[in-house]
């Protein structure tokens, strides 16, 4: 349902965006086609749930999560400015400095920067380490409860793109406000978000989205293993401070990821607490 949505709402985006017609043709035609790949799925699956079918849907969202991404890559139009850029680093610059974040973590040399580099790495493996959280503890049933949190924020962040053109701290302030420690992890992440990331836009940070959702998932749908839930908290605030201070996002950014996955959890309680009450009545 998320991504059927989704794709909808991309092929809206494309048919109306001043981009290359060809891209536009490209973004409905292939969304066209996945909707009729979910429809036909979900009816070969709606006869054996427990089939391989159902194995197979409970993992494909994964792949789709990049599609999803870079679809809105290729809906890029040149930004006419950088007002939001330089509203956004005011926080930043609190944070960093005011506060002292940048010095804190920086005062045992290149021990915290590099864990955070680490954090910001496992956030691609964070959709993945979440199913599988839910296999191992024998709680396959519980697979779509997980997506409808995390999902949500996910393409919520993904689908306000468009409206928000920016380009990361570090392309637009060039040189200011860096890690004072160079690694081969930093480089490894800055080589990935070179190469496979977006110009859209960076707010809000998918990162966060998929971290914290992902987390007050199993938080809220694997309460028989609290430390699964409490472990994948920890990730997420790791890479939330990794955003901001290796300058892959704004903090308003991090922040906004933040609020969908918390959104997230809420519609989520808020729907399952009308089921159980249409059920009682």
């Amino acid at each position: 349902m998320f991504f059927a949505a989704y794709f909808i709402y991309a092929s809206a985006v494309a048919a109306i965006r001043p981009i290359v017609p060809e891209m536009a043709v490209l973004v409905i035609t292939l969304n066209v086609g996945l909707l009729l790949w979910f429809f036909v799925f979900s009816w070969g699956d709606r006869f054996r749930p427990d089939s391989y079918l159902g194995r197979i849907r409970d993992w494909f969202p994964i792949p789709l999560i990049l599609l999803a991404y870079r679809e809105m890559g290729w809906m890029y139009v040149p930004q006419p400015s950088q007002a939001f850029e330089y509203r956004w680093i005011r926080l930043d610059h609190v944070l960093l400095y005011n506060w002292g974040m940048k010095a804190a973590i920086e005062s045992l040399g290149p021990v915290i920067p590099g864990v955070l580099e680490i954090a910001y790495l496992l956030v691609y493996a964070v959709p993945a380490i979440g199913v599988a959280s839910l296999y191992l503890s024998g709680k396959r049933e519980r697979v779509d409860d997980y997506y409808s949190v995390m999902l949500f924020a996910v393409l919520t962040s993904y689908a306000m793109y468009p409206w928000f053109p920016s380009e990361p701290p570090r392309s637009v302030f060039w040189g200011i406000d860096l890690p004072a420690y160079e690694s081969g992890l930093r480089r490894l992440n800055l080589l990935l978000v070179g190469n496979y990331g977006i110009h859209t836009s960076v707010f809000p940070s998918g990162h966060a989205a998929a971290a914290f959702g992902s987390a007050l998932a199993l938080i809220r749908f694997l309460p028989e293993r609290k430390w699964v839930g409490r472990r994948q908290m920890i990730l997420a605030v790791l890479i939330a401070v990794a955003t901001v201070y290796g300058r892959y996002h704004y903090a308003i950014d991090t922040l906004a990821g933040i609020a969908l996955a918390i959104v997230g959890w809420l519609l989520t309680r808020l729907w399952r607490s009308q089921v159980t009450s249409s059920r009682t009545a």
